[in-house]
């Protein structure tokens, strides 16, 4: 059995948060694969039990709030009598470029909360599935940062990014960790190669209108004297 673990923090507050990546990562494979069963809530978690390639997998969320993750996901693998070595998880990392991803077995935590916890709770020597987010640029703004929702410009790589992770979680499952990273880059490479190749509007000359436009905004002159401009005075009512 392996345990999946996205991370991030509940409630709709922080739901589109850079930090919460994990959860969405947690939500894609969840969606994606029809195996995997409603969301529950158990072990101070929201839980969804499938099956990939074969073999059982619990999909868990924690619901302990970022900063306290590894009392959720420690008390999941205690019950299940599993150790770090069937344990994989997902979260957010701020010295990757954004949609970029990186997997290893065991490390240091990088200053990220949530890993300090599961490193104190679960032991280190699990794998860690970093889904880079791209860093502010200073240290100051880095709270703010990752508290912070996408940008509507980040949609584009993140939705892409999300269903190669949903699709391919096979992957993680059965070790396949240079595979799963190679999906990803080729997906999110083939993504900003469409986008590159997607014509553009071409661009009207400066001061240059429709011809619609332009007829639109002329404003048709009454003539000034003769039989039309008898018949709309009287229609009009004016008098010489």
């Amino acid at each position: 059995m392996l345990v999946i673990a996205g991370l991030g923090n509940p409630g709709p507050k922080y739901a589109a948060n850079r930090h919460n990546i994990g959860f969405m990562a947690a939500d894609a494979i969840v969606r994606r694969h029809a195996s995997f069963s409603p969301w529950q809530k158990k072990f101070n978690a929201e839980i969804s039990e499938g099956r990939l390639e074969g073999e059982k997998v619990l999909v868990i969320k924690p619901l302990t709030f970022m900063n306290n993750s590894g009392q959720a996901v420690g008390e999941a693998l205690r019950f299940y009598k599993l150790g770090p070595e069937d344990l994989v998880v997902l979260y957010d990392e701020l010295d990757l470029a954004p949609g970029k991803v990186r997997i290893k077995t065991g490390g240091g935590s990088g200053g990220h909360n949530g890993i300090r916890s599961i490193d104190a709770h679960c032991g280190k020597d699990y794998r860690r599935v970093r889904l880079g987010i791209g860093h502010p640029g200073s240290k100051e703004r880095v709270h703010g940062y990752v508290l912070g929702d996408f940008a509507k410009a980040d949609q584009a790589w993140l939705d892409t990014l999300l269903d190669t992770v949903g699709e391919h979680a096979g992957m993680i499952v059965r070790g396949d960790n240079s595979g799963f990273m190679n999906k990803t880059a080729l997906a999110l490479g083939d993504d900003m190669a469409a986008r590159k190749k997607k014509p553009a509007e071409t661009a009207k000359p400066a001061g240059k209108q429709s011809h619609i436009r332009q007829a639109r905004q002329q404003t048709p002159q009454a003539p000034a004297s003769g039989p039309m401009a008898d018949m709309l005075n009287k229609l009009l009512g004016k008098k010489d």
